[in-house]
């Protein structure tokens, strides 16, 4: 049967950002944590072994493949902090033109620090994902 990689864990938070190596990324990962958690009213948790996810939504594929998700979440990643936020629509592509420096694909944002975004669009962004998901 399969095991969906990206599931909700009971690890830390707060020791898997410790790990991050470097200090200013963790700095930013700490921020962010903060920002997240006050937009969504959610409590951080674990999703893999490196997502920091919260809230949930449960998803369902035409091809019958399901499972659940968190609504936003980010990863401070090695190269760059991935931003899990609302899959491309005409509202993200919007808030995206003033946000700053940043890459993106079909489903995350990438930022190299968060000295490089405004972070009231960072909220906004948040707020759009919730009223997209919930």
């Amino acid at each position: 049967m399969y095991e969906p990689k990206m599931k909700e864990t009971d690890n830390s938070v707060i020791e898997f950002i410790e790990k991050v190596e470097s200090e200013k990324k963790k700095a930013d990962a700490y921020q962010l944590l903060e920002i997240f958690e006050e937009v969504t009213g959610y409590d951080a948790k674990m999703w893999g072994p490196s997502i920091i996810g919260f809230g949930s939504y449960h998803y369902k594929y035409a091809s019958g493949h399901e499972g659940d998700a968190p609504l936003v979440g980010f990863s401070p990643r090695k190269a760059k902090i991935s931003l899990y936020l609302a899959y491309e629509s005409e509202e993200r592509e919007k808030l995206l033109a003033s946000f700053g420096k940043h890459t993106k694909s079909k489903a995350c944002i990438y930022v190299n620090k968060l000295a490089d975004i405004d972070k009231n669009v960072l909220k906004d962004l948040i707020k759009h994902t919730l009223e997209t998901y919930q």
